[in-house]
């Protein structure tokens, strides 16, 4: 307390300066219009400036709330899309109808640089994940359900050379074989397209009514090279991927409700 009267009785004159022109200036700021319109608005652009960046910090500390609350969104919405083929009525489907159930994950570790590329998810056998369900991204096909355990699968990346998928062009529907020559990540190939195909670049790739995997005409890229087998009647189309096989995020399983039946009908099919 003796220190805090000493520092006052040593620098009572700068003290009484302030105190005199704090005074002044309330008097000032009071007595004109324009100075308070000044001093308010000053005083509100700093507290704006103060709140904004809190509410930055706020946005970002919730970043992965928002983020999974858009990823469920997108789970409801990509559930009615693969549901029906007329999008005039998605509004009108109920959530849970339908032949395609979908379970949103998480890609937690990715290989990209070998041959038989595999990524991990996790979403297991106690969220419903099952062996041979598709996974896509908001962009299209990125795998095929491989192994399961509890809470984690193991998904066979479009980047494997084990990779196989029907799929079309989705101009005419004429259809082949999406594979992986083991190349580049960006680029898978359709195989045993028949020549007669009306093909150009930029053609968009889909994936076929003959998967029972993947719902029809689920995105897969675009045609980016053709080249044409003089020994056959094929031709062999590289294929520009829509992702980005080497960063993955946010992903979807497609569960088929069907397929059990479908391959169960089909075996006892062959076996007659």
């Amino acid at each position: 307390m003796q220190q805090i009267f000493s520092f006052i009785y040593k620098n009572s004159i700068f003290l009484l300066f302030l105190l005199l022109l704090g005074i002044s200036l309330t008097f000032t700021i009071q007595s004109h219009s324009y100075h308070r319109s000044r001093t308010i608005s000053s005083a509100n652009a700093v507290s704006g400036f103060v709140y904004q960046q809190i509410d930055n910090v706020e946005t970002y500390l919730s970043l992965k709330e928002e983020n999974q609350k858009l990823a469920d969104e997108n789970t409801q919405l990509k559930k009615l899309l693969f549901n029906t083929t007329d999008s005039v009525k998605v509004t009108q489907l109920p959530l849970a109808s339908g032949t395609f159930n979908v379970i949103p994950a998480k890609a937690i570790n990715n290989s990209y640089s070998l041959k038989e590329n595999y990524f991990t998810i996790n979403k297991g056998r106690n969220d419903g994940v099952n062996r041979d369900m598709g996974v896509v991204s908001s962009l299209g096909v990125v795998g095929i359900v491989e192994q399961t355990s509890k809470n984690y699968a193991t998904v066979i990346s479009v980047l494997n050379t084990n990779f196989r998928l029907d799929a079309k062009m989705k101009k005419n529907n004429h259809f082949g074989t999406l594979i992986w020559n083991g190349k580049s990540t960006g680029f898978a190939q359709l195989i045993d397209v028949p020549r007669l195909a009306s093909v150009h670049k930029g053609d968009t790739i889909v994936t076929g009514a003959e998967s029972r995997i993947f719902p029809e005409n689920i995105p897969i890229g675009t045609i980016e090279t053709i080249y044409t087998d003089q020994t056959n009647n094929y031709f062999t189309i590289d294929v520009r991927l829509f992702n980005d096989m080497t960063s993955l995020g946010h992903v979807y399983i497609i569960e088929n409700k069907d397929q059990e039946e479908i391959i169960q009908l089909e075996q006892q099919t062959v076996n007659e």
